[in-house]
C-alpha cells in the first residue's frame, strides 16, 4: 500500500473508484473470526432513517431534519439529574459566577461528541466495537468493566432522580424504593417504543426535552434573574471572591457535563442513518449535518442548565438555613425541619431544591420542578440503558435477544440502586451523589483516550482522521479534563479522613494510573509520537492490509 503526505495527515490510499472509498482496517488487531462475520452486528436499529437524495444545495433543512435525532438523544446526558443537581448547587454556592465554566464544559463536550459521531459514521462501528477489535483481550475486559462502572454510577443518579420526583409529586406517599421500581418498569415499557419506528422514539425524547425546557423555564420566569449578572457570569471567566467551595463546584460542573458513557452512546446512535460509507461525499455530508444537529441539541441543553443555575443563583445565593426555615414556616410547609435554625449556608440537592422552591414561590413551583426532574430522570435512564446495551454487546460481542440484553444491562445497574433506595431515605442522598460523581470522573479517561486514539488513526478513519490541529487540541482538552476530574477525586478522598481509606485509595491509584498510562501510550503512538512505537499494536504508519476486508464495511 502506498503512503502519501497530505497536509498534516499521513494518509494511506484506499481502494477508490470514482470517489468511492472502502475502509480497510489495519493489523492493530486480528480480524473477527468468520463465525463472527456471518451477519452484521445487531443493535436496536431495525430500520435505518432514509436520507433524501434529491437535494443538491450546500445546506438543506430536509437533510438536517433527516439527520436530527441522535444528537438530541445524546444531549439528554447533559440534562440528567446529576447535572441538574450540579447546576442548582452551583447557583446556590457561587451565584452566577460559574456560568462560564458551564459554557466552556458544554463546548468541550461538543468537540468530544464530534469525534464520537465521526467514528461511528466513518467506520460503521461504535466505539465499543472498535475497542473490541483494537485492544488485546485483558485491556479490553478491564476497559469494559470501567465503562460499566460509569454507566452504573450514572444510572443510579438517574433512577433515584426519578424516584425523588415521584416522592415530591405524591407529597411523600411514594417512598424512594417504590419510585425506583416504578422507574424500572416504565423504562422497560418506553424502551420498546422503537418497535413503532425509530422516529417515534426520537420524537418521544424530544417531548421529554420540551417538558424539561417548559418546567425549568417556568421557574426561570417566576424568579426573574438579574440578566446583567447572568451575562457577566456567562462570558467573564472570573470568579471574584471565590474560595475552595466554589473551586470544587467548578470542578464538579465539568465532571457532571462530560460523561464517559455518552461518548460510546453517540458513536452508536449515528449508525441509525442510511449512509453509504463507501461514498466519501455522503460520509462527509453526514459528518457535517450530525455536527450541526449536535450543536443545536447541546445549545438547547445549555439553556436548560442555565435556567436551573440562574433560578438558584437569584433566589438562594448566600441564603442561610434560618432564612429558608422562616419562609417554610410562613407557607406552612411540612418540610420545615429540613432546614435547622442556624446561620449555616444553605445546602441543597434535587429534593431540597424542590422543597425550597415550594416554600418561597408556592406549591406550583415545587410540582413543576418535580415534573422537570421526572422528565430528566426518565429520559436519561432510557439513554443510559441504550449505552449499557451498546457497551456490553460491543465489548463482549454478545448475540442475545434484545429483551435479554435489556434485562441484563438493567439488572446490573438497578441492583445497587434498589439497595440504596431501601437503606437510605430521600433526605440524605447528597453524600451518595458526590461519590457517584467521583466514580464517573475516574472513568473519563476510558472514553476520551480511546476516542482520540481511533479517530487519529488513518488506518481506521482514512481521509477523515484527525488533522494535526485536532490531534494537538484534542490531546490538550482531554489532558485538562482528566486533570480537573482527578483533582475532584483527590479532594473527595482527602475529605474522608480515614487512614485505611487513604491506603486503599493509594493502591487503587497505582493500578488505575498504570492502565491509564497503557491507554495513553497507544494514544500517543496514534498521534504520531513514533519514538514510543515499540511493540504497540497501534500505529499510524501505513497499515498492513489484512487478507479480507471486515464484514462491517459491507
Amino acid at each position: 500500500m502506498k503512503a502519501e503526505q497530505d497536509g498534516d495527515l499521513l494518509e494511506e490510499d484506499s481502494p477508490q473508484d470514482n470517489g468511492v472509498q472502502t475502509n480497510q482496517y489495519s493489523s492493530i488487531s486480528p480480524p473477527a473470526s468468520p463465525v463472527a462475520q456471518e451477519e452484521p452486528f445487531s443493535t436496536y436499529f431495525e430500520d435505518k432513517v432514509h436520507i433524501p437524495e434529491d437535494v443538491s444545495q450546500v445546506f438543506s433543512f430536509r437533510k438536517l431534519w433527516a439527520f436530527t435525532g441522535p444528537g438530541f438523544l445524546m444531549s439528554i446526558a447533559y440534562l440528567d439529574p446529576g447535572n441538574i443537581e450540579s447546576d442548582l448547587q452551583s447557583g446556590a454556592k457561587a451565584g452566577f459566577k460559574l456560568l462560564w465554566v458551564l459554557l466552556g464544559a458544554t463546548i468541550i463536550g461538543l468537540l468530544l461528541q464530534r469525534l464520537a459521531a465521526r467514528l461511528g459514521v466513518v467506520t460503521g462501528m461504535h466505539l465499543a466495537e472498535v475497542c473490541n477489535r483494537q485492544y488485546p483481550t485483558v485491556p479490553r475486559i478491564i476497559l469494559w468493566m470501567m465503562v460499566e462502572l460509569a454507566i452504573i454510577g450514572s444510572d443510579m443518579q438517574e433512577v433515584i432522580g426519578c424516584a425523588i420526583a415521584l416522592n415530591l409529586l405524591s407529597v411523600g406517599r411514594i417512598p424512594l424504593w417504590a419510585g425506583v421500581l416504578i422507574t424500572i418498569t416504565d423504562t422497560f415499557v418506553f424502551l420498546f417504543l422503537d418497535k413503532y419506528g425509530l422516529r417515534k422514539l426520537e420524537a418521544f425524547f424530544g417531548f421529554l426535552i420540551t417538558v424539561m425546557a417548559l418546567s425549568f423555564g417556568y421557574e426561570y420566569v417566576l424568579v426573574k434573574p438579574n440578566q446583567a449578572e447572568l451575562l457577566k457570569g456567562m462570558f467573564l471567566p472570573y470568579c471574584a471572591g471565590c474560595g475552595p467551595v466554589q473551586l470544587e463546584q467548578a470542578v464538579g460542573i465539568v465532571g457532571a457535563v462530560i460523561m464517559p458513557h455518552n461518548i460510546y452512546l453517540h458513536s452508536a446512535l449515528v449508525k441509525s442513518r442510511d449512509i453509504d460509507r463507501k461514498n466519501k461525499k455522503e460520509v462527509k455530508e453526514a459528518n457535517k449535518y450530525f455536527f450541526i444537529e449536535s450543536t443545536i441539541a447541546l445549545f438547547i441543553s445549555f439553556l436548560i442548565n442555565v435556567f436551573v443555575v440562574a433560578v438558584f443563583a437569584q433566589a438562594f445565593y448566600n441564603k442561610t438555613n434560618a432564612d429558608v426555615n422562616e419562609s417554610c414556616n410562613k407557607t406552612g410547609s411540612p418540610h420545615t425541619d429540613l432546614f435547622p435554625l442556624n446561620n449555616n449556608t444553605l445546602e441543597v440537592d434535587i429534593y431540597k431544591g424542590g422543597v425550597v422552591l415550594g416554600c418561597v414561590f408556592g406549591p406550583a413551583a415545587l410540582y413543576i420542578w418535580a415534573i422537570g426532574i421526572l422528565a430528566a430522570g426518565q429520559s436519561s435512564t432510557m439513554t443510559g440503558t441504550y449505552s449499557g446495551q451498546f457497551v456490553m454487546e460491543g465489548f463482549l460481542n454478545l448475540r442475545w435477544s434484545r429483551f435479554a440484553r435489556v434485562l441484563l444491562t438493567r439488572s446490573i445497574a438497578i441492583t445497587p440502586t434498589l439497595l440504596v433506595a431501601i437503606f437510605q431515605d430521600v433526605q440524605h442522598l447528597t453524600g451518595m451523589n458526590d461519590f457517584l460523581n467521583v466514580l464517573q470522573s475516574m472513568q473519563l479517561p476510558f472514553a476520551l483516550i480511546p476516542i482520540l486514539t481511533f479517530t487519529s488513526l488513518t488506518s481506521i478513519m482514512n481521509d477523515f482522521a484527525n488533522g494535526l490541529v485536532w490531534k494537538i487540541s484534542g490531546g490538550i482538552v482531554i489532558l485538562v479534563v482528566c486533570a480537573i476530574n482527578m483533582y475532584f477525586v483527590v479532594v473527595y478522598v482527602t475529605s474522608l479522613n480515614s487512614v485505611l481509606l487513604y491506603v486503599f485509595a493509594a493502591l487503587l491509584t497505582v493500578a488505575y494510573l498504570c492502565f491509564v498510562g497503557y491507554l495513553a501510550w497507544h494514544c500517543l503512538v496514534a498521534l504520531g509520537v513514533s519514538c514510543l512505537d515499540f511493540g504497540s499494536r497501534v500505529s499510524n504508519r501505513p497499515a498492513v492490509l489484512i487478507e479480507e476486508p471486515s464484514e462491517y464495511d459491507s
